[in-house]
């Protein structure tokens, strides 16, 4: 049984614990770029042998620098890089192409979305949706949707989903997710709805098919420097985060970030991904190794509410132009 964890615990001591769990499965993760969060993640499970490796990420030079080191470490285990753009319905679409193309891989047992966008300036993805919607949530939709047929090939399907305690900064905007062409945009309401959608379709992929086995977890790692804010003028942007939360009466508005190690903020990843008492919390959204506790910790109602994640899962298959009915 492994003991209790913290926001401390680190995804290399959670392998540990878990590795009869990660043993012989095939786990394919987004966003795998060195020094990121999915990085972490994979180069930590690969200690207890999964069967196969699967690192599928937009730059694939970078993706393939993470594959060589895992391989360098552990050449026993197999390792295949997939050239993925999320933030391109088309590209999406042949990359599902692709993997359910690969005859050698029959069940894909864990599904990690890792990959993400933070608070960019307005731009619009090849088919015209707000770049942080599409990529951090169309793109996955998509995507976990199309190889859904490998995933639940598996005896044990475990879709994770990565979101953020960023969803406290908006609900789904569901007649105006563009933000009028930008006209009313504002960067950390847009990250702040996707890291929403993450939840309510973690929520829904529970809802749907919890009954051909397949358990679905959302979570939030923790606040880690990661590429994934590289780009931000935190002297800036700080101040605009702060006036956003405290416009909607969040604690957050009134606190400082407290950063942890990537090696913390990759154990959630382990948590979700692996541990076998989490089979009675199905849709559940997590954060330092454990269940959140929507008394205690920031849990909107509106990134749990089982009516918002249906009309999420209607507008998506809206805008992707294609319907998955389990």
């Amino acid at each position: 049984m492994a003991p209790p964890y913290s926001a401390n615990s680190t995804a290399e001591e959670l392998t540990t614990d878990y590795a009869g769990e990660i043993k012989g499965k095939t786990v394919l993760i987004t966003g795998v770029s060195p020094g990121g969060l999915g990085a972490v993640f994979a180069t930590s499970i690969v200690a207890a042998e999964p069967a196969m490796l699967i690192l599928a990420g937009r730059n694939t030079a970078k993706t393939k620098q993470t594959a060589d080191a895992i391989t360098e470490a552990h050449k026993s285990v197999p390792v295949r890089v997939l050239e993925l753009d999320l933030g391109s319905l088309a590209k999406v679409r042949a990359a599902a192409k692709v993997v359910m193309g690969w005859s050698d891989i029959p069940t894909i047992d864990v599904l990690v979305n890792n990959a993400g966008i933070m608070a960019v300036e307005f731009g619009v993805s090849p088919e015209g949706f707000e770049s942080q919607l599409a990529t951090n949530h169309l793109g996955p939709f998509l995507f976990t949707n199309l190889i859904m047929g490998k995933i639940l090939a598996s005896s044990s399907p475990r879709v994770v989903v990565v979101s953020s305690d960023g969803h406290r900064l908006n609900p789904i905007r569901f007649d105006d997710y563009g933000f009028s062409k930008g006209e009313t945009y504002n960067k950390w309401h847009a990250y702040g709805q996707s890291k929403t959608a993450n939840m309510l379709m973690a929520l829904s992929l529970a809802e749907k098919l919890a009954s051909k086995g397949l358990l679905a977890f959302s979570l939030h790692p923790g606040v880690i420097g990661t590429n994934l804010g590289a780009h931000i003028d935190w002297a800036v942007d700080f101040p605009s985060l702060q006036a956003v939360d405290r416009a909607f009466g969040n604690a957050e508005g009134w606190k400082e970030f407290i950063f942890r190690a990537p090696q913390a903020g990759a154990a959630t990843h382990v948590y979700a991904a692996f541990d076998p008492k989490l089979k009675d919390h199905n849709g559940a959204y997590l954060l330092d190794c454990r269940l959140a506790n929507p008394w205690k910790d920031t849990v909107k109602p509106w990134a749990t509410s089982r009516i918002d994640a249906e009309r999420l899962w209607k507008l998506s298959e809206k805008l992707v132009g294609e319907t998955f009915s389990y």
